[in-house]
Formats: C-alpha cells, structure tokens, sequence
C-alpha cells in the first residue's frame, strides 16, 4: 500500500485565508466604512498564549480584519474580566470575540464562567454553553463551532471522500476538540465513536474507523498497527519529547505514532503543520462569518432600533395620560440600539442614564450627520411648540421614515415647571418619556449647578469677610499653612503667582510686597456680579440683604437670588466640549472687579477643583426617550432671554457621532429666532465648530394673529374670538413677523423650513395662508404638521422637507466677526435681527464697554438679554418693529462661558410665582408612589 497523502494544514490554510481575503474586500467595497472586526482578551503574559495571539493578529492584518488586542494585567479580578467582556459584547465594530485561554491571573477565575459571558453571536471560537448546546442537537447554521474541529473537517473534506456514512472514532472528549469533534462528525452523518484514556478496547475501536480524530494529549499514543488501511488520519496533538539532536533537546510530535501510521492511513496530517494552521484560520473564518450575519442583519451605520406603536385617542388626553399609556422602553436597551457601549452607560433607575464622555473620543472618527436646529417666531406667552415640534420631528424621521435620529434638548427648570409653565418635555403625542422623570430632578445637573455656583458665592463674601479682618501675614498663614513645618502652595495657587508675574514655587521666598499681591484679591464690593442662586420662583430673593449676623461684624451688603438655570455655571456646562474645557471655563468666570479694575476670577479665589468636582457628573449628556421609541439627550439648560438658551455642545456632538452620516440631530435653540437661533449660530456654532444643514422655523396661526394686532394672550385666560375664529386679514398682517424670522434665519445662510403647528380652532384657508407666505418670504418649503395629535405621523411631511433642505448647499456664516469693537457687534444684532435703526448705550453700558475692553474681554460674543415677547426690546411692540433704537442698560460678562451679554429694557432674573402655581395641581399617590397632576 502506498504511504499516506500529506494533509497540510500550511497549505490549505493558506488558501482559506486567500479565499477570506477576497469576501473581506468583496464587504469593503459593498458596506464603504466597514471592516470585520476581531477582539482577542488576554489575561496575564504567558508566552506561549503570547505567541498564539501574534499568529492570530498576523492572520487577521493579512485578511483586512481589524483586530484588537486587550490585555489584562495577571492582577484583574473576575469582575474586571467580566466588565471588559460586557463592554466588548456591546461593541457593535466589535464581530467575533475570544478570551484567550488558560486564564494567567492571580486571582480567582471561574473559566467556564468567563467563556459564557462572551456574547453567543461574536463567539467565534464557539465555547460558550449556548454554541455548544446547538452544535450538540444539530443546529451547525445558527452557532459558532469551535475553531479546531472545524479545522479538522476543512482538511476531512480535502480528501473529497464523503463523510456520510462512514464510521468515525475520535479520541478525546475535551470541551475544546474532542467533544465538539463527535458532534460535527455525527451532524454530518457519520457514525461516531468516542474513546479516551478509560477505553479498555482503544486499539480495536480505532482499527474500525474509517476516519480517526485524536486530540488525547499523549504523545505518540495511537500507534500505526491499530489503524484500519485507508483511513484518513486528523492528529491534534502537539507533545513535546526528549531529542538530543535538536538543539532544544526536545521536538515535537503528536499523538499518533506518525511514521508508522503514514504506511497504512491514506491520508495524515503531519504535527507541525497540520491542524494547528487551521485553528487560527477558521477563527478568521468564523470572524468572517459572524461579520457577514451581521451584515444580513443590520445595514451598516442603520441602527436596529425598535419603535413604538401609538394608539391615538381623540379627543388628545392629558400629556401625562399620554406618558404613561406608553411603556418605555428599557433605558439601556435604547443605548445598546444607537450603538452606545454597557461601559459609556450610567443608569438612573430604567428610564434615564447618564453618558459617559468616553463615547465621543471613542467616536471622534465617525462621520458627523445632519444638524437640525429648531427655532420659532416671536412666541406669545403660552409658547408655540418648538419642543413639541422637535419631539414631532424626531419621531417622524426615526419611527415614520426609519433615519437615525437624536433630540436634543434642554433640561426643564423647577421653576417654570412648579411656577406657571408646567413641563418642557413636548405635549400631546410628541413628548420625551416618562415626562414626569423629565421635568422633576432628571439625573439632578441642575442642584449641582446650584451646589457650584452658591460655592462661588459663599467664596466671595468670605474672602472679603477675611481680608477686611486680617493682616497681610495672618491670611498668608492660613492660605498656604504650615503642615509639619512645611509650606507648600497648591496648585492653584502656583496659578495665581504666575498670574501676578510672580515665578517662584518656594513659600518661603516671597517678599511682603509679593504676599500682598498674592493674598489681596480687593475686590470691590460695587463690581460683584455673582449672584446666588435657586431653581425656585421666589419673588422676594430678588433683592436682600446679607451679613447681617454679629458676626460678620457690620459687613454687610445688598445682594440678590437668580434662578439656578441663569447661573454662568449653566452656560458653561452648555457650551463645554469635555471635562478639560468644562474646568478651564469655570476657572475663568470673572465675578467682580478688584479696586484697581483688575477681573477677579474664581480661580483667583481657589475654588476651580472643587467647582469640577462638583459638576464632574452633571457634564455627561442624560438619555432618554420619545413616545414613539426615539432617543434623546436632555442635557443643560440655559435661558434664552439671559444666556444662549441652547442644550449642550456635548450632547450635539456625541449624538451626531451615533447618528452616522445619512442620520440627523435636531435640537431646540429657545424662545424666537431672534434670540435663541441667533444666539445658537453665533455662539454655540462659534464653539462648538459644528455647522448646521437645516433650520425649522415654527409658526402658529395665533401668534401670527396676535402679531397682525390682535388682543392680549394671556396664560390661564380663554383665548378672544380673534383667535378662534377666521380672520384672514388679522393673520395676514402678521405674517411679518414670520417672513422677518424667515429673513434672520437665511442671513445665516442656511434653509429655512416653516413648521405651521397647526391647532383645531384654525381654518385650511388659515393654514395655507400662513404657508404661501412662508414661501414667498424665501422658506425652502413650509409645512402643516398634526405632531401634537398624531405624533410622528402627524410631522412626516416636515420631516421630508427637511430631510430635502439638508440635501441643499448650506452656505452657513456668522453675523459678525468676534474682532469688531463690542459696540459695533451690539449695533449689528440689534439692526440686522431686531429692526432697529441703532442703538443707544446708556452711561452704566458706556462704562462696561470701556472696562471689559481694558479688561481683554472685547473680543467675545454678544448674547443679548431681551424680552422674548418682541423683535424689539418692548414687548407691547408686535410685528416686525422697524425705526427704534434699542436701549442698552447694562452690560455683563460671562467670561468663563464665553459671552458679553448687554442688558435690553428691564427683567428680572428671578420669576415669581402666580397666584395659582402649577404645584396646586401636583400631589403623590402614597400607595403608588405615582406624581399626580402633572401637566
């Protein structure tokens, strides 16, 4: 009988990987962007695991799939393996996965336990119970099968001789080979036998098979006599034994005695060279495999995302009927479906979480999508639905139109929610849920913005308290103490010498000139500009006195409270694009001036690290939910009449990274277009370095009615006949104020798109009327939308306006250039988006533009505090005003945010509450623990 053919796992392997390599590259020119991606987690550095982790990355280089290699220390515990292993699994880049084994750690390690938590779809070395389970009962198209068996078979059907039918024995029973091994075997038909150690008949089993599999770990223990003539030989083996010839003293063999078995067999694989090759390519095969199931599964860069059905009920229920008639979906399932990782997640209970920032850098390569901003006309005091109408969009474009998707919006004050307004999550059937979580605490970013900034304030008065009551020795005493007769400056403090000029490090070299400069702030208790802070209505915080106790010894002062979201702190956490640039902004907030007119920071005053720890949670986004099942970001919460009214830079950033390029993010710039959307384009935009493809201009037929002259609308009184009955002419008149918010909106240079939010008292004729001047003033299309009663189906319509204005070249540019004298920017808003034919800066005004100038802050943005009620600075004023000037009163600067903010007119920055507040309504049922009244 002729010798054995040679089968060479070197070969064949070889041409696997050259066939793996063409599907590879088949994907990449089918799916642009996407690559087979392969994870291998090691723990520990043992060499030999080392050296089969190298084959494997070569391998995988060689293919087109990308590989990553995690390595844990020999010190990880369980849990952090564990941890690792869930982030992996949740990858979705991420398409086979193995844990290399033996384990090399110090710790206790339970391995079956460690290989079953490797998602069975990315199992690609088919060890988990759940792969070998369906391998066990025949299932071989829906699992994973373990990678050297599946070798076995590759060089089995080599031979071309058919396994069907034949009598198989395999020796071994391992997890790994041997088990594994019969069940292929059996699945394609053979009639298997499974012998080991304890099997008193070995040599009479293997002299039956036709086909013979030995993966027993014992060198040369099959010996050539034992096998039946003409049968195919799988060795697995890799033994070492002692050689004196090799310069190792040892070479390696496997467990069949080859050179004797190669004169009856007609086929056997040499050791080395023969199975070993295949293992590592069928792991590159299953990796290929698992890349391609998910490529039938999910289209790369869609999201498979489950949406909610709505059941509408006419007449529309309470929103908070609404809320709870819908389940939410599982917090964590709706990060898992927008391709957020378990380790990205904080969850606040099963409705909310936080984001970790770590998705972004993980992200920071992804294509950015379309940047929707969601503005509005001139509002009447019962607001236009410009968060319905996002909620509405959103809802269309993800559930209606099936695009990825994000809202993002901001966080609803306490106020307003217990004051007057009543929540901010949307209404009807377009609202972020559960709406009563939404507009109560959230995951608690405003009370940290409360915490930080009445720290500051706290910091303030006692500087002042101590620098009036102490000499220049004894505050240096105490700021920098002596600890084991040690002085030693804090970093922040090394911070401020530098910033006096002052270049040494050792306390005990400064001169007392030096020590006044360092422990003197001086600051000028006429200049201070930081305020307290509370997320209350409360009138009579608006103006008090403080330091009244004996003991603050008769220094006392008139201060004031501020609702908490019109803090700086706010501002800055909205404008921030990380943690680092969140703690340099909090650093840089100016608020006073020193006696020489110098700008006093909160870095001056030492409070930085403790204002960045507290706010440390508050920067991470806050996920949540639409109705229909469409994710949202709720994160900060900026006034627009005070600050830039605009939800975070972060959260736009992140969600525009998840989205993908076909996807959109629609956010909500407060109030109308003439203060939120400017201030969105021309501070927010400015930092963030995002540039927006569309905007939404939202319109109702009463606001435009009360523009055209008609009377009074107030909160809480019925509406007069003028707005529930047709009145072309009325609504004619005032369509000037939506084709000048048309106008600010295409200054920018970016499409405008008029969401008519339409309400069942206004007519077709009233509703077309309002349409054809949106689109004779130069909106790319302007739409009715229903979102309020039917949700996402009531706003596809606008959704696909938008979806074909951000097709159109956005030629997107600023209104100014941040360089121009500080006057001159106020003077181009004021005319170019107000109306006005100039403006007026009173003395106080005239005095803040000369010292923020002197002071270096000339040179920062303009965000202008005015009436939301009017293009003008007088809320009486409807329309589109023309031919006034505009009063400026004051000028402030949040530095630290970034902005000059001009005082227009007069407004408190603490509202007060109604006669009857929203909370009249509000109660909690004790044996539910439901929130009652609620909107």
């Amino acid at each position: 009988m002729a010798p054995a053919e040679i089968l060479s796992g070197k070969a064949v392997s070889a041409q696997v990987r050259e066939r793996l390599k063409k599907q590879v590259a088949e994907m990449k020119e089918k799916f642009p962007g996407f690559t087979p991606g392969l994870a291998i987690l090691q723990v520990g550095n043992r060499d030999d695991s080392n050296l089969y982790i190298n084959m494997k990355l070569k391998a995988a280089a060689e293919i087109g799939i990308s590989a990553n290699h995690i390595k844990l220390p020999n010190t990880a515990t369980e849990a952090e393996v564990l941890k690792c292993i869930a982030s992996l699994n949740g990858d979705p880049a991420i398409h086979g996965f193995i844990v290399q084994l033996p384990l090399d750690s110090d710790k206790p390690i339970n391995t079956e336990k460690i290989t079953n938590a490797v998602s069975p779809e990315k199992d690609v070395d088919g060890l988990s119970s759940i792969n070998a389970g369906k391998l066990s009962r025949g299932d071989l198209g829906d699992c994973f099968i373990p990678c050297t068996p599946k070798g076995c078979m590759e060089l089995i059907s080599q031979t071309g001789i058919q396994v069907a039918g034949k009598r198989a024995v395999v020796i071994g029973r391992s997890k790994i080979v041997g088990a594994p091994m019969h069940d292929l075997l059996l699945w394609n038909h053979a009639t298997v036998t499974t012998c080991h150690s304890k099997t008193s008949t070995l040599a009479e089993e293997v002299g039956k098979a036709d086909i013979l599999v030995v993966a027993a770990g014992k060198a040369e223990m099959v010996k050539g006599e034992w096998i039946k003539p003409g049968a195919i030989v799988i060795d697995c083996g890799i033994n070492h034994v002692p050689d004196s010839t090799k310069a190792s003293g040892k070479r390696v063999v496997g467990d069949v005695a080859y050179n004797t078995a190669k004169e009856k067999a007609s086929y056997i694989t040499p050791v080395p060279g023969g199975v070993g090759p295949m293992t590592v390519a069928m792991l590159m095969q299953s990796t290929v495999e698992s890349a391609q199931r998910f490529l039938e599964k999910f289209q790369p860069g869609k999201w498979n995302i489950q949406y909610n059905q709505l059941t509408l009920k006419m007449p529309v229920p309470s929103d908070i009927e609404i809320s709870r008639s819908c389940i939410p979906k599982p917090i964590d399932q709706v990060a898992k479906e927008v391709g957020l990782l378990p380790d990205e997640m904080e969850l606040y209970g099963q409705t909310k979480a936080k984001v970790q920032l770590s998705a972004l850098k993980r992200l920071k390569n992804q294509p950015d999508g379309k940047y929707v901003v969601v503005t509005g006309i001139t509002p009447t005091p019962l607001g236009e639905g410009k968060s319905t109408t996002t909620i509405g969009l959103v809802q269309a474009l993800g559930a209606h139109l099936h695009q990825n998707v994000f809202a993002c919006v901001r966080q609803p004050s306490q106020g307003p929610t217990f004051g007057i307004k009543g929540g901010a999550a949307g209404g009807g059937y377009s609202q972020v849920i559960p709406m009563e979580e939404f507009n109560l605490h959230l995951t608690g970013d405003i009370h940290a913005i409360t915490a930080a900034n009445n720290l500051v304030a706290a910091a303030v008065d006692a500087r002042m308290f101590h620098e009036l009551t102490q000499n220049d020795q004894a505050l240096y005493n105490r700021l920098v103490p002596s600890v084991n007769g040690v002085r030693k400056f804090s970093e922040i403090q090394i911070r401020r010498l530098q910033k006096l000029g002052i270049n040494k490090t050792d306390p005990t070299t400064l001169t007392k000139e030096e020590v006044n400069m360092f422990v003197r702030l001086d600051i000028d208790p006429a200049t201070i500009t930081w305020q307290r802070v509370l997320d209350t209505n409360d009138r009579f915080l608006r103006k008090i006195t403080i330091g009244q106790s004996p003991t603050e010894k008769g220094f006392s002062r008139t201060a004031q409270f501020d609702i908490t979201v019109s803090s700086e702190i706010m501002a800055v956490l909205a404008l921030s694009d990380s943690l680092d640039d969140m703690k340099r902004r909090l650093g840089r907030m100016v608020v006073a001036s020193s006696k020489r007119g110098e700008p006093v920071t909160t870095d001056d005053l030492g409070v930085t690290g403790a204002l960045a720890v507290l706010m440390k949670d508050a920067v991470k986004p806050n996920l949540m939910q639409t109705l229909e099942g469409t994710p949202v970001f709720v994160h900060a919460g900026p006034f627009a009449n005070i600050a830039h009214g605009n939800s975070s830079v972060l959260a736009d950033k992140i969600a525009l990274k998840l989205v993908g390029k076909e996807g959109f993010v629609v956010t909500e710039a407060g109030f109308g277009a003439d203060i939120g959307m400017e201030k969105f384009f021309n501070i927010k935009c400015r930092y963030s370095g995002l540039r927006p493809h569309v905007v939404v201009l939202v319109a109702t037929v009463r606001a435009l009615k009360m523009h055209g002259g008609g009377p009074a609308v107030t909160a809480g009184v019925p509406l007069p006949k003028e707005y529930t009955e047709e009145n072309l002419q009325l609504l004619a008149k005032g369509c000037s104020n939506l084709s000048k918010q048309i106008q600010n909106a295409r200054m920018f240079g970016v499409p405008v798109v008029v969401a008519v939010n339409a309400f069942k008292t206004d007519t077709k004729a009233e509703l077309a009327l309002v349409v054809q001047q949106a689109k004779e003033a130069g909106a790319f299309d302007a739409v009715e939308c229903t979102h309020w009663a039917e949700g996402g189906k009531g706003a596809v319509a606008l959704a696909q306006a938008v979806q074909r204005a951000s097709q159109t070249p956005s030629n997107f540019r600023f209104l100014y250039n941040v360089e121009l004298p500080v006057i001159d920017k106020i003077r181009l808003i004021a005319q170019q988006i107000y109306g006005a034919s100039d403006i007026e800066l009173l003395p106080e005004a005239q005095e803040k533009v000369t010292l923020y100038t002197k002071q270096g802050f000339g040179n920062l943005p303009i965000c202008m505090a005015k009436t939301h009620l009017s293009l003008s600075h007088d809320p009486e004023q409807k329309g589109a005003p023309t031919g006034f000037i505009l009063p400026i009163r004051d000028i402030r600067a949040s530095v630290g945010a970034g902005f000059l903010y001009p005082l227009v007119g007069t407004m408190s920055t603490m509202p007060g509450l109604p006669t009857r507040p929203c909370f009249y309504d509000i109660d909690l049922d004790p044996l539910s623990g439901e929130v009652n009244g609620l909107f």
